[in-house]
């Protein structure tokens, strides 16, 4: 009988996209619980010990946020395990860096360092919106963010912009054909493109296909979809590749390429 939450987890449990290796002890990092799923997080340990190589294990990183140096959505995290996760900002005031968690076209959170001024505000898809206590509408995101009194024109699967310091919307985004958006779950995530049409299936997913900026169309579900620009002007900086899926001749191409040079 398993008694309350789980609080391990196995090294070939952990998601793929952290990029562990088979044989570095048992176990991996176990996200704590919080505003972003077990399996679409990186906990703040992965990124400081394997991604950005600031610690050497897990007691440094533990000694590096203990310390109050990190900061995640401008919010001091102490926690080695919080997971960090899609759109989150992850700011070091000491080394001046900031980073914003945006997959890469593998499907990995890739380090992506972004200016201060961009480090002020953060997308957030609209989950739902309703009417709380008093007859005060609010909406949902997908960070768990309540944000209360929004735009009456808001409606789910839009996005908006919050500024970060204040949590308040400062423009929104809405679910358009022809609006630019990055896939955030499924076999093309971290994939960058323009909606091009949305299939209703009433009872069913809704299908939404998707164009990006060499013509390729590739289908996915509405709930793996998140709206970054108007347009085909994104809101947020993309990491380099921009979003764009190589097919596996073309990357080898490039690789060769780049080492004639």
């Amino acid at each position: 009988q398993a008694r309350g939450p789980k609080k391990h987890l196995k090294r070939l449990a952990a998601p793929k996209a952290w990029m562990l290796d088979k044989l570095g002890g048992v176990f991996a990092p176990r996200p704590s619980t919080g505003p972003h799923k077990l399996r679409e997080s990186l906990p703040l340990l992965i990124f400081l010990r394997n991604r950005l190589k600031y610690a050497l294990n897990g007691a440094e990183v533990t000694k590096i946020v203990m310390q109050r140096l990190v900061k995640v959505d401008g919010k001091v995290r102490t926690d080695p395990t919080y997971p960090a996760g899609f759109m989150d900002v992850i700011t070091l005031e000491k080394t001046g860096e900031f980073f914003r968690l945006v997959y890469d076209v593998k499907g990995r959170f890739t380090i992506h360092r972004i200016s201060a001024e961009e480090a002020k505000y953060k997308l957030c898809k609209v989950k739902k919106n309703q009417l709380g206590a008093k007859g005060v509408p609010f909406l949902v995101t997908h960070d768990g963010r309540t944000i209360r009194y929004p735009d009456p024109l808001i409606h789910a699967n839009d996005t908006v912009q919050v500024d970060i310091a204040t949590g308040k919307i400062t423009d929104y985004i809405k679910f358009d054909s022809g609006n630019l958006c990055m896939i955030t779950g499924g076999r093309n995530l971290g994939r960058v493109g323009t909606v091009v049409n949305r299939e209703r299936h009433p009872g069913s997913f809704d299908i939404v296909h998707i164009k990006d900026s060499q013509g390729h169309v590739f289908a996915t579900r509405l709930t793996n979809v998140f709206i970054i620009g108007k347009g085909n002007k994104p809101y947020i900086s993309l990491p380099r590749g921009k979003g764009v899926k190589l097919s596996i001749s073309e990357e080898r191409d490039k690789r060769l390429a780049a080492k004639t040079h």
